[in-house]
């Protein structure tokens, strides 16, 4: 996911927000990752400006807890000026320039 929300951050001008699942299912159907590397991992998310982060699958207050503390030092991604170009995504984006 992380790939995908970088880019993203990188060509958006609008706001961003995550919630990730605390890693992929076990056989089980629960989650193994702690809230803590959660967290840890999350930090990158903020790194690269997304505004709002929250927990999907297998989260709770522990892993929320956990996140506000890992990312409180991150300041807010502000928004770029829009440039009104058309933008279409498929397996990549794709920009049309209408000059």
């Amino acid at each position: 996911m992380f790939p995908f929300i970088k880019r993203l951050a990188k060509i958006s001008n609008t706001y961003i927000h995550a919630y990730p699942n605390a890693g992929l299912p076990n056989e089980m159907g629960g989650y193994d990752e702690t809230p803590e590397n959660y967290a840890q991992n999350l930090k990158e998310f903020a790194e690269c400006g997304v505004n709002m982060l929250g927990g999907c699958c297998g989260t709770n207050k522990d892993y929320i807890k956990c996140l506000k503390e890992a990312v409180k030092d991150f300041s807010k991604r502000d928004l770029p000026k829009p440039n009104n170009h058309t933008m279409i995504s498929g397996q990549s984006e794709f920009i049309f320039y209408d000059h």
